[in-house]
């Protein structure tokens, strides 16, 4: 089992990699790698990411076959099958660190954005159960000056949405408060640029 804070050095010298266009060395080939894996995985992060095709986390970290359990939906939320799927891996593999990556320019944080402020009368119920999680990160921000500025709007957004994503796994179970408390489990934020390719990381140590 690697702890917390040995796999959150681990992605950021992954992204360092990424970044500078420079592979690690140490993975092997997937043929080897496949067959190592059949008998079981350890991965050593849990990243819930956005569904975007632009921030695949395996190639953002660096990272090969079974280093990490990839969660992806829409905008970073976490619904019930999103913190069951931590719970899951957490408790399973013993995986200590979990990762809420959000990125820049998140479509799902501009339709939330676009929908506040014209609401449709035909959006799909499936769209809006995403965008109603994302609301509560919103809306505070739409009675600030950031109405008039809507770049730094939806970057404000990002970060809130994040942040709430991140509030909910350490606090909305009780399998994860518990491997918080007593286990080191450690749940981090992160916004990956589309621009640089560079991952910050917040709230993490």
């Amino acid at each position: 089992m690697i702890p917390a804070s040995e796999a959150l050095a681990l992605l950021r010298d992954g992204n360092r990699r990424f970044v500078a266009e420079v592979r690690s060395p140490d993975n092997p080939s997937s043929r080897t790698r496949r067959l190592e894996l059949a008998a079981g995985q350890e991965p050593f992060a849990i990243i819930l990411g956005c569904s975007d095709s632009r921030v695949p986390a395996e190639l953002v970290f660096d990272q090969g076959l079974g280093d990490l359990f990839v969660i992806r939906v829409a905008g970073n939320i976490v619904a019930p099958s999103q913190v069951g799927s931590v719970e899951f891996a957490a408790e399973r593999f013993g995986t200590r660190l979990v990762v809420v990556l959000g990125h820049s320019s998140c479509g799902a944080i501009v339709a939330t954005v676009e929908e506040l402020g014209r609401p449709t009368q035909d959006q799909s119920k499936n769209l809006r159960t995403i965008v109603d999680r994302i609301r509560p990160s919103v809306e505070p921000l739409l009675a600030t000056e950031l109405r008039h500025r809507p770049d730094e709007l939806v970057h404000q957004a990002v970060r809130a949405n994040i942040r709430a994503s991140v509030s909910h796994l350490r606090h909305g179970s009780e399998v994860l408060e518990q491997l918080i408390a007593r286990e080191g489990l450690m749940v981090v934020g992160a916004e990956y640029s589309l621009e640089t390719g560079a991952v910050d990381f917040f709230d993490a140590p």
